[in-house]
């Protein structure tokens, strides 16, 4: 081997360390806070109130996870936020899947124009629909109630133009031939094209879900008890309820982005299946 084949080999290992090194840092940037989350939920409140502060626990304190639950009805208000969520998540899909396959499949007329409006109610503020949406539920008398919480959140016309754009890349003689063999639209969206499309039904969930798990002003306009009240606002009052008591804080905010791991854990393997997927073709 050459000598400039050989500087050329160091100059490249010298690269893939030098990325890898970079990579590193930046995945340790990115999980810090969930780490030192998780790791000051378990230590002792000496540990987290002392100078410098500790990073790893001295001993193991689990009497936060308890002390949580008791600060506020956060288990009550936990259960409220993963019930909301998941409802405005099968809202969302159904809704979503039923109009993207309108707009991508069916004829009708001014066609471009409804799939226009849809478009534009992503480009609306959603501060700007609170108050409409509030004295909406206010007049159905439907303050302090669940539906409240989740109805004006069962449509999204970010989901409408995901799964319109996915169904579009479905071969239309797949639906020709469907129809030749005399398959109905629900049949040939439930049977063909719903099992086809997971990789995009999976991110519609997971960005639903996360979307309406974190949502903090419209649960506290339209709750007015606390055993109404969402997960987001129990955690809001950790922080003057118990603000001497940063492991309990530290508690609260674990057991919040354990239904969001979860749930991105279920949907994962149709996300990368539909990457591999797209590469392979």
């Amino acid at each position: 081997m050459s000598p400039l084949e050989r500087s050329g080999g160091g100059v490249g290992r010298l690269r893939s360390a030098g990325a890898i090194a970079g990579l590193v840092i930046l995945v340790s940037i990115v999980i810090f806070p969930l780490y030192y989350a998780v790791a000051g939920s378990l230590m002792d409140r000496e540990d987290l109130t002392r100078f410098p502060p500790a990073l790893f626990p001295t001993s193991i304190n689990v009497s936060s996870f308890g002390n949580v639950l008791n600060a506020v009805p956060l288990a009550r208000q936990y259960g409220n936020s993963i019930l909301v969520s998941l409802v405005v998540v099968l809202g969302v899909l159904v809704t979503s899947v039923l109009s993207g396959y309108v707009f991508a499949f069916l004829h009708f007329p001014l066609k471009r124009l409804a799939f226009g409006m849809f478009l534009a109610t992503m480009m609306v503020p959603a501060e700007s629909m609170i108050i409409p949406n509030y004295l909406t539920m206010a007049d159905w008398g439907l303050i302090n109630t669940f539906p409240a919480l989740f109805l004006p959140f069962l449509a999204a016309g970010f989901g409408t133009f995901l799964m319109r754009q996915f169904f579009l890349s479905f071969p239309k003689e797949v639906y020709e031939a469907a129809k030749v063999e005399g398959c109905g639209h629900l049949r040939f969206l439930w049977k063909i094209l719903v099992p086809l499309s997971r990789p995009a039904i999976g991110t519609l969930a997971i960005h639903s879900f996360i979307s309406s798990y974190n949502h903090y002003f419209w649960p506290l306009l339209v709750t007015s008890t606390p055993k109404m009240q969402t997960l987001q606002i129990g955690l809001a009052q950790l922080n003057s309820v118990e603000e001497r008591a940063p492991d309990v804080i530290f508690a609260g905010v674990v057991l919040a982005i354990i239904p969001m791991l979860v749930m991105i854990y279920m949907f994962q393997r149709h996300i990368v299946r539909g990457l591999t997927a797209g590469a392979v073709r």
